[in-house]
């Protein structure tokens, strides 16, 4: 699987875990050089809190495009850790 935004594969994975609709990439499929810390945080009911990334390719910022689970709950730990997008990010094979 390919997460593409603004023209550039902003990560790129074989081993991606969907989950509502969602692929999860790990982490290290990341190019980090596209990534930014952001200060956002969502909560999930059974996921837990969700922490956000701004995507940032060729000056143009995606704010909080992607986002991941520093720490599930129980039952999604097989998301732990891993990134998913959205917000124009197209994810594709």
């Amino acid at each position: 699987m390919k997460a593409i935004w603004n023209g550039q594969i902003i990560a790129e994975s074989k081993d991606t875990v969907v989950v509502e609709g969602n692929h999860y990439f790990p982490k290290e499929s990341l190019k980090q050089d596209f990534f930014r810390d952001s200060e956002l945080s969502s909560v999930c009911p059974w996921k837990g809190t969700a922490s956000y990334y701004h995507v940032n390719v060729d000056g143009k910022i995606n704010a909080d495009a992607a986002w991941y689970y520093p720490e599930t709950s129980t039952a999604a730990k097989k998301i732990e850790g891993r990134i998913a997008f959205w917000k124009g990010v197209q994810v594709t094979e």
